[in-house]
């Protein structure tokens, strides 16, 4: 499983291409896809990215819902429907889709933002912002990691 840390600042140039963090690279080393897989959040103004072992993982916690339902079926649009598959070039770079641009209001330089099994794609500012407030959330809130299981 891979494991995505830390925050790096990268340029993203005109052509829409970004140098994925080596660290994130090394984690996607044994990934059966030699890539990421990016999203649109449903919760920020930020791209989401795995790899391929959560698309899989996501793809079989689906299969709890009827298969013809309507739960699964907005599910599976807003997931799979939207997400792109984008393999690193020769030098560890992935080019991001216009539409995913925009929607994250990217400009010349970007932030990859690692959150363990995901990583989240902002513009610096951005990112800025969202870090200010879940750090001030947790601190408000006492917010603490549950133990395995659910037992505090």
């Amino acid at each position: 499983m891979a494991l995505f840390l830390s925050t790096t600042i990268n340029k993203l140039d005109k052509k829409g291409r970004v140098s994925v963090p080596s660290g994130f690279r090394s984690a996607l080393s044994e990934q059966e896809f030699q890539g990421v897989v990016l999203f649109r959040s449903h919760a920020h103004d930020c791209l989401e990215g795995v790899g391929w072992d959560v698309m899989e993982d996501l793809s079989s916690r689906l299969d709890e819902y009827d298969f013809l339902s309507s739960e699964q079926d907005d599910l599976a649009t807003a997931l799979f429907g939207e997400a792109v598959q984008l393999p690193f070039d020769g030098e560890g770079r992935i080019i991001l889709p216009q539409a995913f641009i925009d929607y994250a209001a990217l400009e010349d330089q970007v932030a990859f933002v690692g959150m363990g099994r995901k990583f989240q794609i902002w513009s610096p500012d951005g990112y800025e912002q969202r870090r200010i407030a879940a750090r001030g959330r947790v601190r408000a809130e006492g917010l603490t990691i549950p133990k395995k299981g659910g037992v505090s």
